[in-house]
């Protein structure tokens, strides 16, 4: 059975930043009027109650209630088994519930997506092959949990140039039922995709299916130097109807198949805010993008808006798809996913992405892994590579924290406190190949455990804070309390000079200060 894992970083969601510039005025109806500030005296949902297995939370959206990670006994179970996990749309959604003056539903707040939302300069490889990502490991006592050390993983992929990039075939799979009849809904959609057409090469294509009671094919593939073709087809994008999901998705993966390329990215985007009605819905849905995956087309899931949001089919579809999942809250993380990071969203540098920990049971007497509950894998199917896994890209940083239970005298001991291995299958391999898997190993000895938490690195730090944020605001019951004043004194502690985001994130944490009960 495989370790469980529990709390760990998180991040806080902090103030909104001012939306990015847009330069190309081309479009201009975007309404952003939404950010300006919470109500003076905003309602708080503190208290919301969790989600029901089948029906919506109080506000209206759905989540998935994954749990928390217990504390597992080294000497009956001393592996830690999980997935790689790359998104971020968790504490987006954090960030917009706070930005609205309310805290988010403990439902909500996944740790992991919440630490990897955040950038924390790790050095990368030096090269592509033959290992796509630099392995970091630290280890520290941990600043929240008392009499308890935190260990780091941390992957940095292969940053790839966007000259570099493989062509692209991209199909917009985009929802225009009634319920995206918002500027936080299709408004932004709009938005969003005209600011990636921007970053894309001219010979990359662009194909657009909208779906509502029934799909549509709002433009073949076209190449992206045909670029106004393209931005009357975007801005022409208009919502109303039910929503067929099961039939956009499957008139989307046609248009994607007439275009494949060989050697190329083939990916559909789905922009939505999962409300699905109409047709197979739930996990006959995801079922659908599974038996898709292995035609060489992944899926990423961008989701937008809240009231009816459906959070948990949105992250399952991009899991089971291959591909990431954000949810575009405003229009500079559009600018942050689709933009900036647009190579890391596209291009795969490895698919099916496995983290194996192997504590030394003479030094460690129990440990939890923090967030990943969804990402769980068996022990026994770490080196079972029909078992799916998670895909980084170019450039994408991973991080997961274990908090472990050190023995008496274990700082004494030597040796090596925990050995790593990670396993991954090439992602440019032909469709209908062979997929060896290529493994890796590397170790934390003892001697490289720091001797308090001030000692340790930046990026480790920022990422206790983040963790400790996200646990609070789930519930975890392995917090010792709403610390709130603690996690900022640790964020900022990083160091002058912080990045934008971080500062955001100080922000957050007031707010959801100010708010709990």
């Amino acid at each position: 059975m495989h370790p469980e894992r529990s709390a760990l970083l998180l991040m806080g969601l902090a103030v909104a930043l001012t939306a990015c510039d847009v330069s190309d005025d081309s479009y201009g109806e975007y309404d952003d009027s939404y950010y300006a500030p919470p109500p003076a005296t905003p309602a708080p949902s503190a208290a919301a109650a969790p989600p029901t297995e089948d029906g919506p939370t109080p506000s209206g959206d759905r989540f998935e209630d994954y749990g928390t990670n217990p504390f597992v006994a080294a000497d009956e179970d001393n592996l830690v088994t999980f997935s790689i996990d790359v998104d971020t749309a968790s504490y987006t959604l954090a960030r917009r519930a706070l930005g609205e003056g309310r805290l988010p539903e403990p439902a909500s707040v996944r740790v992991e997506e919440f630490v990897n939302f955040f950038d924390y300069a790790d050095a990368p490889p030096r090269a592509l092959t033959p290992v796509p990502f630099a392995v970091h490991l630290e280890a520290a006592p941990s600043r929240f949990g008392e009499g308890l050390h935190l260990l780091r993983v941390g992957l940095k992929g292969y940053e790839l140039a966007a000259e570099d990039r493989k062509g692209a075939n991209l199909v917009f799979l985009v929802d225009v039922s009634g319920s995206m009849q918002s500027s936080d809904k299709i408004g932004l959609v709009q938005h969003a995709l005209t600011r990636l057409t921007e970053t894309l090469r001219p010979d990359d294509t662009i194909g657009i299916v909208v779906y509502a009671g029934n799909d549509g094919v709002a433009l073949r593939p076209t190449p992206v130097r045909e670029r106004d073709v393209i931005l009357d087809a975007i801005r022409g994008l208009s919502a109303g109807g039910s929503t067929n999901g099961e039939a956009g998705i499957r008139a989307a993966y046609r248009l994607a198949e007439e275009a494949f390329r060989e050697d190329g990215i083939n990916r559909v985007i789905l922009c939505s805010d999962g409300d699905f009605n109409v047709g197979l819905t739930g996990d006959a849905l995801i079922a659908l993008i599974e038996s898709f995956r292995d035609r060489g087309i992944t899926l990423s899931a961008f989701g937008f808006g809240s009231g009816n949001y459906n959070d948990r089919d949105m992250e399952q579809l991009a899991d089971r798809g291959n591909g990431n999942y954000a949810y575009i809250d405003r229009a500079d993380e559009a600018e942050r996913v689709l933009v900036r990071g647009a190579t890391g969203t596209l291009q795969h540098i490895a698919k099916d992405v496995k983290i194996q920990v192997e504590l030394d049971t003479t030094r460690v007497l129990r440990y939890r892994l923090i967030g990943y509950e969804n990402r769980d894998i068996a022990d026994d199917d770490f080196r079972d590579d029909a078992v799916d896994a998670g895909e980084v890209g170019a450039g994408h940083e991973v991080t997961a924290f274990i908090e472990v239970a050190l023995r008496p005298g274990a700082a004494e001991m030597g040796g090596d406190l925990a050995t790593v291995r990670l396993r991954w299958i090439d992602p440019d391999l032909p469709r209908g190949a062979a997929a060896p898997a290529h493994e890796m190993v590397d170790v934390l000895p003892m001697g490289a455990v720091r001797g308090a938490f001030d000692e340790a690195s930046p990026a480790f730090r920022l990422g206790a804070g983040v963790a400790e944020f996200a646990e609070v605001l789930r519930h975890s019951p392995h917090v010792q309390g709403d610390d709130f004043d603690g996690i900022a004194a640790t964020v900022r502690a990083v160091g002058d000079g912080l990045d934008p985001s971080v500062v955001e994130l100080l922000g957050l944490i007031e707010e959801a200060a100010t708010l709990w009960p």
